[in-house]
């Protein structure tokens, strides 16, 4: 499939999120409304305009005060996930270990990497069937057995060097219901979605652990902030994957005297992959359904900042998803319940 080129103002067209990205660069950016409100005090014309407009100050005041509260809340969250150290990534050096690399988003983000020349396996059942950029190999890899995960790890060092990121790609959706799924499907769904974490950490960590410098990118999803009737075992294995993503951040600084290994958490809504050919998500202004290059181009850009972080996306119904849990009982309910019809499998 030809990669969908990126459009103006998103490939998703006229989302929330583009609103708000307008938002934050302008009556949200310190650097333009702190010295628009400190014309409108300390110049003639300024105080001219506030004596014509006198709730002019006050709106300026307050949006002032949201801009640097705002700004200063993000310094904070990024200085205290990177453990107030920073460390220097040589991409010429890196080597990358992407599971589910072979299709969908994990595809794009081999490309993206690829095309940098940084170094990337692709560890996976099957292989891509597009032409790989000359610093990309494929590993055949079932990522469920910690054997298998062992013996493509020792081959791979061997061959490409000794692994600093790890992306935690890999997932399945299958949409079924609580009665209409199988021990088998339900087993291997968390198999892939949360299991195969730990054993391709236990692989690759000690490396990463012992020079004090890499990376682990966790790709969970939305639905892991909210159960989702129909997938509920999905929801589930996701909310699982976040809550490794986060224990390991804190293990890293506390048990394992790692503070410069990064840590990623990716959390995306619906993509058009796949994944989800047996659901009807919705697409709209507050959550549009994503283009898998959405997701893998948010993706790489923070892997190559060389920072923890949380790529959310889209932002906006990501953030209320999040924050799901501190909403009255009433609307939680409500909002599973609406999100039946449109996760029910055709």
């Amino acid at each position: 499939m030809t990669p969908q080129a990126k459009k103006w103002p998103s490939r998703e067209g006229f989302t929330a999120d583009v609103v708000g990205n307008v938002l934050h660069h302008t009556l949200l950016s310190p650097w333009k409304i702190v010295p628009l409100l400190a014309l409108a005090q300390y110049t003639v014309k300024g105080r001219e305009l506030l004596e014509s407009r006198p709730h002019l100050l006050k709106a300026l005041k307050v949006l002032a005060s949201l801009a640097v509260l705002s700004r200063l809340g993000s310094w904070l969250d990024k200085r205290t996930i990177n453990n107030g150290v920073q460390d220097h990534y040589d991409w010429n050096r890196e080597v990358v270990i992407l599971t589910g690399g072979s299709g969908g988003i994990g595809r794009r983000i081999a490309q993206l990497l690829g095309d940098r020349g940084i170094k990337v396996a692709i560890l996976d059942i099957a292989p891509p069937t597009e032409t790989l950029p000359n610093s990309v190999r494929y590993y055949e890899c079932d990522i469920t057995s910690p054997a298998h995960i062992s013996e493509v790890g020792t081959k791979l060092r061997a061959s490409f060097g000794r692994p600093t990121i790890l992306i935690n790609n890999a997932g399945i959706l299958t949409g079924k219901t609580i009665l209409g799924t199988t021990e088998a499907i339900t087993r291997r769904m968390f198999d892939v979605n949360t299991l195969a974490h730990y054993w391709l950490a236990q692989e690759f960590l000690p490396d990463i652990i012992a020079g004090n410098h890499g990376m682990v990118v966790t790709v969970a999803s939305q639905a892991g902030y909210t159960v989702t009737p129909n997938m509920v075992d999905y929801s589930a294995s996701k909310a699982a994957a976040i809550a490794f993503h986060e224990g390991l951040a804190a293990e890293l600084v506390t048990r394992y005297q790692a503070p410069r290994v990064r840590t990623v958490l990716v959390t995306q809504g619906f993509t058009r992959t796949t994944l989800i050919r047996n659901l009807t998500p919705e697409d709209t202004f507050l959550n549009p359904l994503l283009y898998p290059e959405t997701v893998a181009e948010a993706l790489v850009q923070q892997v190559l900042k060389g920072e923890s972080g949380h790529v959310l996306v889209p932002g906006a119904a990501g953030s209320i998803a999040q924050r799901l849990r501190g909403y009255p009982l009433w609307f939680q309910h409500s909002l599973r319940c609406r999100l039946e019809r449109l996760m029910r499998a055709d």
